[in-house]
């Protein structure tokens, strides 16, 4: 299979709109074809608006047939391709407003992670969790129930209390956690498939300073007795393993400064670490995030990779998939007798823990989740392959897939396993009935 065909059928996240007539927010087409991030997808159409304000973004909606919000690039399926129009939301990037007696920011839409955290510090307050890159956008990220790590941290979109877009007839909506019910938990992982998101209000904490240790080679076998205990080790915790000799290769601890009086040299069989480590050990960690137990702010410990490091487009393909946390070792030993397929195509892969959510189209509605995230070559022809191997070894426990990352589950059995779908279906009637902002993906996976 050629890369054009593989593109042709699988899925990526939110992009939408084009309209001839709105010259003003139309960008011009590049000679070059319009990529994400990592170079995997070519978007399907070079119609690309980026309106300044809600009212060219309800303008262009209104006047546009089929139209997905595009963030920050990031997903590696369809999920925000178009074969017509894509909205950016690029524009919509400021901080609005905080409010230090709720514990809220109220933020623009696009606005990057990596932009909003040193300002929450320098005001006193954290986000309670990142994920492990700061470039991400805000509504991006929450739209496809983006995650860290941390069994008692829920992914990116639980600390959504407020949500504004602009839905498929035009209309700016305002929903939020204390009034709006259902209708708010199902609009924040929205799979940009209700509208554009224009403002998010996130809930925050005091801020908090951090370290973050790594240790090497720990025993998979420490895992069966110990999961919770060693994923429950830190405020954040995640584990690389290249799936060689049934080893972790890194497990790195973050931890609140206050938590941390000592640090162990050993911890469950693996070693503390020498010197600064990239998750894949062989490659320069100059641009993670600095570990040795050296102290500093949440921002810069609790993603892996430092928010002044700006990566360019990456050669890489990604997969995850979620099972129930009370699953994790049985799930991380079905993978790891795939071992010898797995290995000669990937780079590394990370298990991470997030907790539950009442978020409808979250795959962690009602249920704390561990996560095994395969950061893959760029091999698109070996790996569309070997997923189904994958999702095959996962099946006893019901896996649900990242929304951004590519997957290929029939969707008859995605569909069964979430339990809000129903529900989802009325609100797209609702906010989209002309179906504006479907694509091939929601198409796809969810009808």
């Amino acid at each position: 299979m050629n890369k054009r065909t593989f593109l042709k059928t699988t899925s990526v996240l939110a992009a939408g709109a084009a309209f001839p007539q709105l010259i003003s927010c139309k960008e011009k087409p590049k000679s070059d074809p319009r990529t994400n991030w990592a170079g995997n997808l070519t978007y399907s159409t070079d119609n690309l608006y980026t309106p300044k304000n809600i009212s060219e973004l309800q303008d262009t909606i209104k006047k546009l047939k089929k139209v997905r919000g595009l963030g920050t690039k990031h997903c590696f399926n369809k999920i925000a391709d178009s074969t017509e129009n894509q909205i950016s939301s690029a524009a919509f990037n400021k901080i609005i407003s905080l409010d230090k007696d709720k514990k809220t920011v109220t933020v623009e839409a696009g606005i990057k992670y990596g932009e909003l955290c040193k300002y929450l510090d320098e005001n006193g307050f954290a986000l309670y969790n990142l994920a492990s890159l700061p470039h991400i956008s805000v509504a991006g990220a929450c739209a496809t129930a983006t995650h860290g790590s941390g069994i008692k941290n829920g992914c990116l979109a639980s600390s959504v209390s407020g949500i504004e877009f602009v839905n498929g007839k035009g209309e700016v909506i305002n929903l939020n956690k204390e009034k709006d019910g259902a209708e708010f938990l199902g609009a924040v992982v929205n799979l940009g498939a209700l509208g554009i998101v224009t403002k998010m209000t996130l809930d925050l904490q005091p801020t908090f300073k951090m370290k973050q240790i790594v240790y090497q080679n720990m025993p998979m076998l420490a895992l069966e007795k110990n999961f919770e205990a060693i994923m429950s080790a830190g405020y954040s915790v995640s584990l690389f393993t290249d799936w060689k000799n049934k080893n972790i290769n890194e497990v790195w601890i973050k931890s609140k400064a206050e938590d941390l009086k000592e640090i162990a040299p050993e911890f469950y069989g693996a070693k503390l670490q020498t010197k600064n480590l990239h998750p894949i050990e062989t490659l320069d960690a100059i641009n993670c995030t600095d570990q040795m137990g050296v102290e500093g702010p949440w921002y810069e410990r609790m993603p892996h990779f430092k928010m002044g490091f700006t990566p360019s487009s990456g050669k890489e393909l990604q997969s995850e998939f979620f099972i129930p946390f009370e699953h994790a070792y049985e799930g991380l030993m079905a993978i790891e007798k795939l071992n010898a397929e797995v290995s000669p195509h990937l780079f590394i892969t990370e298990v991470r823990a997030i907790a539950a959510d009442e978020l409808m189209m979250s795959p962690f509605y009602k249920k704390t989740c561990v996560a095994f995230h395969f950061t893959w070559k760029q091999e698109t022809e070996e790996v569309t392959k070997l997923l189904p191997s994958i999702e095959e070894a996962l099946a006893p426990f019901n896996p649900r897939p990242h929304w951004g990352k590519i997957f290929t589950l029939k969707p008859a059995v995605l569909q069964g396993r979430i339990e809000k779908l129903s529900e989802f279906k009325d609100l797209m009637t609702k906010h989209d009935p002309e179906g504006k902002f479907r694509n091939e993906f929601i198409d796809k996976n969810l009808f």
